[in-house]
C-alpha cells in the first residue's frame, strides 16, 4: 500500500452500515474534516428537479465552462448528501472546467432501488433540458460518479440507451459498484481492506436491493449487451473489493465497441483519494478533471 495513504487508515471511522443513522453522521463528520475548496471562480446554486418527489441538486458553474457533468456521490447508496459531496463536486468542476450538477438522490434502506436511479435519471433529463441556461451545449453532457454513484452513472447510461433518453457524451466511473453477486477474486478476497471490504459491500447491496433481484440498471455488470454506450473512463483501486468487476466491465465495454480509458491505481484503497495530501490522490483528482475536460471539449 502507498505509505502516504497507509498512515491515515487509523483515522477512518468504522462504517459497517449496520446502523445507517450512525454511519451517516460519521460519514458527514469525515466529509467536513476535509479542507474546503475555493469556489470563488464559480457560481454555486441549489435547485430542485421536478419529480415524485422533487430531487435536490447543487450546480457548480465555473466561468466559461464547456459541457456539464451529472455527478452522483458515493456512500453505498446509504450515505451521502449534497453537503458531504460539496468538496469533491467543487474540485471536479474546477479541475475539469465543466458545470457539475451534484445530485442529492434518495438513500436506502428507506428508499431502495429504483429510487436513486430514478432520481439520477431525472437529474440527467433536467440537465440536458437546461444546459443552454448554464451556457453549455446539451450535446456535451456526461454522467459520472464514485463508488455507488459510479454504479448509478453506469445504470443511467444503460437506461438512457434503452429508453432513447438524453444523449450522454461520456461516462466517468470512479471505483464503481457494479455487481451485487460478489464473485470476483477481489470481492471474495478483500475481507479486511480499509474503509470498504466484503462485509460492507454485502450490506450496501442488501440495503439497496432490499431483497429484490438485481436488474442491469441496479447492477450494470449483469447487462448482457454493452454496445451503444457512451465512451468511458473507468478507475479502480488496487485494494478494493470492486477492483476486478471494474476492470472486467471496462474490458467488456471495449469488446462491445465502446472506447474506454482504464486506470488501475496501485497502492490505493477504495475512497483513499479523500486523503488529498497524498501525491497519488492529487494525481487521481487531476486525472479525473483532465479526462472530463478532454471528453467535453470542442
Amino acid at each position: 500500500m502507498d505509505p502516504e495513504l497507509e498512515a491515515f487508515i487509523p483515522l477512518f471511522p468504522p462504517a459497517n452500515l449496520n446502523d445507517p443513522a450512525v454511519d451517516r453522521k460519521n460519514f458527514a463528520d469525515l466529509a467536513t474534516s476535509v479542507p474546503q475548496p475555493d469556489t470563488s471562480g464559480m457560481t454555486v446554486e441549489d435547485h430542485l428537479v421536478p419529480g415524485e418527489p422533487d430531487v435536490p441538486v447543487r450546480v457548480y458553474r465555473p466561468h466559461e465552462a464547456q459541457g456539464a457533468l451529472v455527478w452522483l456521490h458515493g456512500g453505498g447508496w446509504v450515505m451521502g448528501t449534497l453537503d458531504t459531496e460539496h468538496p469533491w463536486a467543487a474540485r471536479l468542476a474546477e479541475a475539469a472546467g465543466v458545470v457539475v450538477v451534484s445530485v442529492g438522490y434518495r438513500l436506502a434502506p428507506e428508499n431502495p432501488f429504483p429510487a436513486a436511479l430514478d432520481d439520477s435519471y431525472a437529474a440527467l433529463a433536467w440537465t440536458a433540458e437546461h444546459a443552454a441556461e448554464f451556457g453549455v451545449d446539451p450535446a456535451r453532457v456526461a454522467v459520472g460518479g464514485h463508488s455507488a454513484g459510479g454504479g448509478l452513472a453506469a445504470g443511467v447510461a444503460l437506461r438512457a440507451r434503452d429508453e432513447q433518453g438524453p444523449a450522454i457524451r461520456f461516462q466517468l466511473l470512479n471505483q464503481p459498484g457494479l455487481d451485487d453477486r460478489q464473485q470476483s477474486w477481489s470481492a471474495r478476497t478483500f475481507t479486511d481492506t480499509p474503509w470498504v471490504n466484503r462485509a460492507k459491500v454485502s450490506s450496501m447491496w442488501g440495503h439497496y436491493l432490499s431483497g429484490r433481484t438485481a436488474t442491469q440498471y441496479a447492477a450494470p455488470a449483469r447487462a448482457t449487451d454493452l454496445s451503444g454506450l457512451p465512451p468511458a473512463y473507468v478507475a479502480s483501486a488496487e485494494f478494493c473489493p470492486n477492483r476486478d468487476e471494474n476492470i472486467e466491465y471496462a474490458l467488456r465495454l471495449l469488446q462491445a465497441g465502446v472506447s474506454v480509458e482504464l486506470h488501475q491505481w496501485p497502492g490505493t484503497f477504495h475512497g483513499s483519494q479523500a486523503i488529498i495530501t497524498a501525491d497519488v490522490s492529487q494525481r487521481q483528482i487531476a486525472e479525473l478533471g483532465g479526462v472530463l475536460r478532454r471528453a467535453l471539449a470542442d
